[in-house]
């Protein structure tokens, strides 16, 4: 039994470790888990379905941890939320339609390239400007768009709707507080069926490490988003998104 018990540690490890990892950039920037997982959980042997299964399913548990640290934080605005995360799961709902029907794949580069776009502009901003604080006028198209690419693209609600609603002149701290919380409603509604369809079988050890270390990073990436300044955050999710953009427009004309 000790030796069975050591050997399910030394298993789930690495992927608490990924989870860990994911979770702090996505809490505390609103974008990259599933990009940063997914990338991690292939670059340690697991299969590609068994990867997207296993994150699809943990992230339903941490965007839920992410949006009670957020809240705890007094790191979200409930008006904002409520115009995402409608919206949002409406998006995510059609999203998962289109994904049974039409294959979405095509329009994806384009997509990434305007996000690098934004992600540059977001480091421009935030080396060369004052930030001042402006309310957003662009919201709930950017919560429908956001929850359709997410669901039929496999990812874009954080980089969408972050990217986007930084790029209008909001808070940063406000604003990644408000899109991880809006997140939760949109993953459940997206993953439901997905989860329901496997049952147990995707409750994998990959997913139950994922699921740790999300949760232990949850509360940590909160306070980074309270505590750090708006420009540095700013710059820091220009910066992400630009390289997780490029990343994807790389993957997606690879293959």
């Amino acid at each position: 039994m000790p030796q069975l018990s050591t050997e399910l540690i030394l298993a789930i490890l690495p992927f608490i470790a990924v989870g860990f990892v994911a979770q702090m950039v996505d809490g505390a920037l609103g974008m990259a888990y599933g990009v940063i997982s997914n990338t991690l959980l292939l670059s340690l042997g697991v299969p590609p379905a068994a990867a997207s299964a296993g994150v699809h399913a943990a992230e339903t548990f941490t965007t839920a941890a992410s949006g009670i640290s957020h809240i705890l934080h007094r790191n979200v605005d409930w008006t904002l939320f409520a115009r995402l995360a409608i919206p949002g799961v409406i998006g995510g709902v059609l999203g998962a339609y289109v994904l049974t029907h039409i294959h979405a794949e095509s329009a994806r580069p384009i997509v990434l390239a305007y996000l690098t776009c934004i992600g540059l502009y977001l480091v421009w901003r935030g080396l060369n400007l004052a930030h001042e604080h402006k309310p957003p006028r662009v919201v709930a198209p950017l919560g429908l768009i956001g929850g359709f690419l997410d669901a039929a693209g496999g990812g874009g609600w954080g980089p969408v709707v972050t990217g986007n609603l930084l790029a209008q002149g909001t808070n940063p701290r406000i604003t990644i507080g408000t899109v991880n919380t809006a997140e939760f409603f949109l993953t459940v509604t997206v993953s439901a069926t997905f989860i329901f369809a496997m049952g147990w079988q995707a409750f994998t050890t990959a997913t139950a490490g994922l699921l740790i270390g999300g949760v232990l990073a949850a509360p940590l990436a909160a306070v980074v988003a309270k505590n750090a300044r708006a420009r540095t955050l700013l710059v820091a999710v220009g910066i992400l998104l630009t390289l997780t953009s490029l990343f994807g427009i790389y993957r997606s004309l690879a293959t």
